[in-house]
C-alpha cells in the first residue's frame, strides 16, 4: 500500500488526508512543536514532530521531511500550498530520496517559481503579457529607466513572489526612490531572493485564473476559470467558479491560452494560470505550480476531485476525462475566514477556539484544520476555514453563502465573517462589477462608514 507523507499543517493536510483515505492510502502527518495535537495530526494514521514552531526548522526543513518519509516509509510526498510547495529544491530532494513529488517537476517549477523568468518564456513563445521591463531590475537607475518606459502608475513584483508579499503599486519617479529598496528587502526576507521587475499597472483589471491538469503523457485540459478579484492587499479573500461577465470568446481563448502555457513548459500535474483581464485584454500574470486554496470552487461546479487527480497523476495515471466531456454546472463562491478583528485594522486575533458551529446543508462545504478547542496560532497563517457554497446559479450560491455565514458561530477569537457577508451583499458583487482594487478603493468605505484610514 502507498503511503503519502503530507508536508502540511492545516486546512490543506486535512483536505489531503481525507482524500488518501478515500483512495485507500496511508499517510502521515508533520507537525510543529506548536502543532502538536492538531486536527490534521489526528486524522493521518501516523504523526511526527519535524522541528520547532518556527517555520524555516519545522516545516520548511527539507531535511527532516525526506528523514520523517524514511522513518515511516512513506513513497509519495504532498506539499499542499505554501511552505514547499512551490520549491524546486524539495521536488529534487523527494525524486533523490525515491519519493513521488505531488506536482510538476522541479524543471517546470522552476521555470513558473522565478516570476521574471516566467515572463520572459511568455514573451519568447507569443503569450500575452502586462507591458514591463525586460528583465531583473539590478538597480534604481535601472528602475527609473523602466519606470521611464513603462509609465506611472506601475508595479514593483519580486521576481520570487508569491502570496501577495512582495508588490508595490508606485505612482511617481519620487514614490519609486522610496519604495524601490523597500521591496527588495521584503522580497528577500519572504523568499530569499531581492530581484525585482516592473509591470505596468492596470488599474481596474480582474483577476481570473485557469485551472489546468496534465499527465506525464501529454494530455493536459483545463477546468474553467475562477474570479478572484475580491482582494485585500493582494490577498484573495472570495473567489468563485467560473467567471462572471467575461465575453465567451475571449473566456474561451483564454482558457485555450491557458493549456497551451501549461504545454509549452512540459506542464504535469495541477497547476493554475493566472491572468489580469482589462476592457476584454487579457494579460499572463504568473503559474501557480501547484493545487491552490480556491480549488473548491473548481471541484463544485466540475464536479472532479482535483486532490485525487494530483495523486492520480504522480502514481502515473492517464487522465481519464477528454475536455470534450468536461462540463461545469452552476455556480459556487468561496469565502476564507480569518482569524483577524477587522474594525483593528484587521489585525491577527491567535487564541483558543472557544466554541465553533458550522452551517451546512445541501450545497454546503466547510474545509477547515480546526476545531473546538484548537489554537489558531500567531505563526502561520490566520486562515481558520473556508466556506463553499453551491448553487444553480450564481444567485443561488450568493444566497446560500449570506445564509450560510449568518449560520457560522466561532468564538474565542475575532474574524471576517461580516466583513465576507458585506460584500456578497454589495451592489457592486452582485453585478460583478469587481477589481483587485474594489475593497480597497470604493468598499472600505462603505463598510467603516468614513475614509480608510483605520484600515
Amino acid at each position: 500500500m502507498n503511503t503519502v507523507l503530507v508536508a502540511n499543517r492545516g486546512e490543506i493536510a486535512v483536505r489531503i488526508i481525507r482524500t488518501c483515505k478515500k483512495l485507500g492510502l496511508k499517510t502521515v502527518a508533520v507537525f510543529s512543536e506548536n502543532d502538536e495535537g492538531s486536527m490534521h495530526t489526528r486524522l493521518a494514521d501516523y504523526s511526527v514532530c519535524i522541528g520547532p514552531r518556527a517555520a524555516q526548522k519545522s516545516y520548511l526543513n527539507i531535511n527532516a521531511l525526506i528523514a520523517a518519509a524514511g522513518i515511516y516509509n512513506a513513497d509519495i510526498v504532498h506539499p499542499g500550498v505554501g511552505f514547499l510547495a512551490e520549491s524546486a529544491e524539495f521536488a529534487q530532494s523527494c525524486g533523490a530520496a525515491g519519493l513521488r513529488f505531488v506536482g510538476p517537476d522541479a524543471t517546470a517549477m522552476h521555470l513558473m517559481g522565478d516570476k521574471q523568468k516566467a515572463r520572459q518564456i511568455m514573451i519568447e513563445n507569443g503569450f500575452p503579457v502586462v507591458p514591463g521591463s525586460d528583465g531583473a531590475i539590478e538597480d534604481l537607475k535601472s528602475a527609473l529607466d523602466a519606470a521611464e518606459k513603462t509609465g506611472f502608475p506601475l508595479m514593483i513584483k519580486a521576481a520570487k513572489g508569491g502570496g501577495g508579499k512582495g508588490i508595490r503599486v508606485i505612482n511617481s519617479a519620487e514614490e519609486l526612490k522610496r519604495e524601490y529598496p523597500l521591496v527588495c528587502r521584503e522580497a528577500e526576507l519572504a523568499f530569499g531572493d531581492k530581484a525585482v521587475y516592473i509591470e505596468a499597472y492596470l488599474p481596474k483589471a480582474r483577476h481570473i485564473e485557469v485551472q489546468v491538469l496534465a499527465d506525464e503523457y501529454g494530455n493536459t485540459l483545463h477546468l474553467g476559470t475562477r474570479e478572484c478579484s475580491l482582494q485585500r492587499r493582494n490577498q484573495k479573500l472570495i473567489e468563485e467558479a467560473p467567471a462572471v461577465n467575461v465575453d465567451s470568446a475571449v473566456l474561451d481563448k483564454m482558457q485555450r491560452t491557458a493549456v497551451d502555457i501549461a504545454k509549452c513548459v512540459g506542464y504535469k500535474n495541477a497547476g493554475t494560470v493566472e491572468f489580469l483581464l482589462a476592457e476584454n485584454n487579457f494579460y499572463f500574470m504568473e503559474m501557480n505550480t501547484r493545487i491552490q486554496v480556491e480549488h473548491t470552487v473548481t471541484e463544485c461546479v466540475y464536479g472532479v476531485d482535483l486532490i485525487k487527480a494530483q495523486i492520480q497523476a504522480a502514481l502515473s495515471h492517464h487522465i481519464n476525462v477528454k475536455q470534450e466531456t468536461l462540463a461545469q454546472k452552476g455556480h459556487a463562491i468561496e469565502c476564507r475566514i480569518n482569524a483577524e478583528n477587522v474594525s483593528e485594522k484587521f489585525r491577527p486575533s491567535p487564541g483558543i477556539i472557544k466554541k465553533m458551529c458550522l452551517p451546512g446543508g445541501y450545497g454546503v462545504r466547510v474545509d477547515t484544520g480546526f476545531c473546538a478547542g484548537d489554537e489558531i496560532s500567531p505563526f502561520y497563517d490566520s486562515m481558520v476555514l473556508k466556506l463553499i457554497c453551491a448553487g444553480e446559479n450564481r444567485g443561488e450560491a450568493i444566497a446560500q453563502s449570506i445564509v450560510s455565514l449568518d449560520e457560522l458561530i466561532i468564538e474565542g477569537i475575532s474574524h471576517n465573517a461580516k466583513f465576507a457577508r458585506a460584500m456578497l451583499c454589495d451592489d457592486d458583487f452582485v453585478s460583478g462589477n469587481v477589481h483587485t482594487k474594489w475593497i480597497e478603493q470604493q468598499f472600505y468605505n462603505r463598510f467603516f462608514g468614513g475614509g480608510n484610514e483605520s484600515v
